[in-house]
């Protein structure tokens, strides 16, 4: 427990000293820092009772998270969240409030496209949170990384393998040796016998942590690799093995999270890529015309 309260840290401050303690918290504790990293664009709106019934905890386990950090309560803990409080997001808390609203009133029905409308929005303020909270040292360091390497490698499972597959041909069009870990029967730990230092891994999960990613993510760490995270949390298991984590949080409409985020940092991460090594515009060759 601190010794004073840190009245002068930033929000991105806190957030990196929670994800730095988060191992020796309880694991009420635990639950309550994901929330916090998770909403920290509306937890200068959110009462104590609100954090503790989302985190399924008493708002006395709220009050001692706070007091582990060096604050008196909740609400000197809320208050470097409310200074920091962007108006640009407050929408997106009415949009999730609206929709909750709707499916547990069970009145009327959502046709086709109002679920579409809805599902799209979410993205798209997805995609503007993203932009707001883009770390922008960490991203100019994954970019250095992947510049400076002969090899890489990439490891999505599950939702994850679509933006995986994505880098895997994204990056083709560079002169490095790309390779996909494919765990195509169950031999992806086979594979990481050939990473050698020096390469770099990209790695991308969410919760829940695919664990076949997180084992050869550490596999590579252990081989001298570095590794890039794409995921959701500071405090994800992935993030602690990564020497450069992206984090990003891709919105969920009816409990289907959107991959637009992810693959918009995917595709960002490509495209910088690309013009940090000066690739040629190559365009597809259009297929001739036989002619008579």
């Amino acid at each position: 427990m601190a010794d004073t309260a840190p009245q002068n840290l930033t929000v991105e401050e806190l957030l990196k000293r929670i994800s730095q303690e988060y191992e020796s918290l309880s694991r009420q504790l635990k639950v309550i820092a994901r929330h916090v990293e998770q909403h920290s664009d509306h937890l200068g709106l959110e009462g104590i009772q609100d954090v503790a019934a989302q985190c399924g905890v008493q708002p006395s386990a709220v009050v001692r998270f706070a007091k582990h950090f060096g604050y008196s309560g909740y609400t000197e803990l809320q208050r470097i969240f409310r200074d920091g409080l962007s108006k640009q997001i407050a929408p997106n808390r009415n949009y999730q409030s609206r929709i909750r609203d709707v499916i547990e009133s069970g009145a009327g029905g959502l046709s086709s496209a109002e679920i579409a409308h809805e599902f799209l929005g979410g993205s798209i303020t997805g995609m503007q949170e993203l932009r707001n909270s883009l770390d922008e040292a960490g991203f100019k360091q994954a970019v250095d990384l992947l510049a400076q390497t002969e090899v890489i490698w990439i490891a999505g499972s599950r939702r994850s393998f679509p933006v995986a597959v994505y880098l895997d041909y994204a990056f083709q069009h560079t002169d490095k040796r790309i390779l996909l870990v494919n765990a195509l029967g169950s031999m992806h730990e086979g594979q990481m016998r050939s990473v050698r230092p020096g390469d770099v891994m990209v790695a991308i999960s969410f919760a829940p942590y695919a664990e076949e990613t997180i084992t050869v993510a550490q596999q590579a760490v252990q081989r001298g690799a570095k590794l890039i995270a794409l995921t959701d949390s500071r405090m994800s298991p992935l993030a602690r093995e990564a020497d450069v984590s992206l984090i990003v949080q891709d919105n969920s409409t009816f409990g289907f999270r959107s991959l637009t985020s992810t693959m918009g940092l995917a595709q960002s991460l490509f495209i910088a890529l690309a013009y940090r090594l000066e690739l040629p515009y190559r365009p597809t060759t259009a297929v001739r015309t036989p002619t008579a």
